[in-house]
């Protein structure tokens, strides 16, 4: 399935949810795990013009997960609590998640902030940055233009 039917399915999902409409959003969430292995859950909250290349492939959101405008989340991207901790990360705008990186607990990833692929962010990071690595660490700051 590719990425805008993915998102299509989330939407209906979402706007079943946000009307009281019981059931369908529990079988649709269902449908895109058994049919993308993703873990996509209605509760999330994700911004108009975010994208998962690849269909969504293995991405996996905690239902508490509010996901900024215009972000790019990559294939086997984990986005999620932290070991039965209340809370779940807030993802900016315009952010990019590399291949295979985790994000977790209550944190806050600023706007235009790239993660490099498997990196592993327990901590907040500021806007305008690149993070990478295990744990995740801030090694460029991105000018503004």
């Amino acid at each position: 399935m590719e990425n805008k039917g993915v998102l299509k399915i989330y939407k209906i999902s979402r706007w079943l949810y946000e009307h009281k409409i019981p059931i369908l959003p529990k079988i649709i969430k269902m449908s895109i795990r058994i049919i993308c292995g993703a873990t996509i859950p209605y509760k999330a909250s994700i911004g108009d013009g975010t994208i998962f290349p690849h269909g969504a492939s293995g991405v996996v959101l905690h239902e508490e997960a509010i996901i900024g405008r215009n972000c790019k989340i990559q294939s086997n991207v984990v986005i999620g609590g932290r070991s039965g901790k209340p809370g779940a990360p807030v993802i900016g705008d315009n952010v990019l998640i590399g291949t295979g990186a985790v994000v977790l607990g209550k944190i806050k990833i600023g706007d235009n902030v790239a993660i490099g692929a498997n990196a592993v962010v327990l901590n907040d990071i500021e806007s305008n940055s690149v993070a990478v690595g295990i744990p995740a660490k801030v090694i460029k700051k991105i000018e503004d233009k």
